[in-house]
């Protein structure tokens, strides 16, 4: 059962502690980010499905800089092959289940934020209760049939989706904010071959987590311009980074209906 926290009412959100305006200092300092940004940041309530790889890295950084609610969802225990690159877990945490390490991690880290922890698996059923109260998601998932699942709930309740997807040296980013552009759908047509296990260069999903938490302070506090529209591509083994325009698919069956801004 999802409730809503009570750290989303606004008398509790209205301004920054002492403690809070030293943790997030250099934040502060950046340029076109100020104090009510952080306060963005601070009432905004973000769900992350996956905390593996990429999960770890988008988990860490989005608690480091100030999201005031994390909904963390993952049906995984910590296994041994999954510490060359999760790095929300240590050896010590072999067979315990994920997302109560993740949330004790994260919740340790900044204290100054609320982690919920669901240790289910996100499905056609249960996709909507859990966006239901939510401003943002993150895609930290290892199959598209789960992705395909959070988009067209994203795209149906009007909610910005983070995608992020690694395959071997290779990582992908995209941001799908309903009404503005593309989905996923759009960009992947028919759902690919799923694959048992994948292989990963170890460092590659913190590259792309991390990127996915920038978009998600972006896409929050609407500093800069958030890849909509725009699959980034990155090559680890050469460290090159390609950007391409995705078009938004008129006949889509997730977002085809939805009238685009501007338009």
């Amino acid at each position: 059962m999802v409730t809503r926290s009570p750290l989303y009412h606004r008398s509790q959100v209205d301004k920054l502690s002492l403690e809070e305006l030293e943790r997030y200092d250099r934040q502060l300092r950046l340029l076109g980010f100020d104090v009510e940004s952080q306060l963005k940041l601070k009432r905004s309530r973000v769900l992350i499905v996956g905390v593996g790889g990429l999960g770890s890295a988008a988990a860490l950084y989005l608690a480091s800089a100030g999201i005031g609610f994390l909904r963390i969802i993952d049906d995984g225990y910590v296994e041994l092959s999954n510490l060359n690159r999760q790095i929300l877990y240590n050896t010590g945490d072999l067979g315990r289940r994920k997302v109560e390490v993740a949330a004790k991690r994260l919740r340790e880290l900044n204290p100054e934020i609320e982690v919920e922890a669901l240790g289910e698996r996100l499905t056609e059923e249960n996709v909507k209760q859990i966006l239901s109260d939510v401003d943002l998601a993150v895609d930290c998932l290892d199959n598209f049939r789960a992705r395909f699942i959070l988009n067209d709930a994203c795209v149906e309740l009007g909610k910005p989706l983070i995608h992020g997807a690694i395959y071997g040296a290779e990582g992908r980013l995209m941001t799908i904010i309903p009404g503005r552009g593309p989905c996923l759908r759009c960009l992947i047509p028919r759902e690919p071959a799923e694959h048992d296990k994948i292989p990963v260069l170890g460092p590659l999903p913190g590259v792309i987590g991390a990127l996915e938490a920038l978009e998600a302070i972006k896409v929050i506090t609407g500093l800069g311009e958030p890849a909509v529209g725009k699959l980034i591509i990155i090559d680890g083994m050469d460290l090159s980074f390609y950007r391409i325009e995705v078009r938004r698919n008129p006949g889509c069956p997730a977002c085809g209906k939805i009238k685009i801004e501007g338009i």
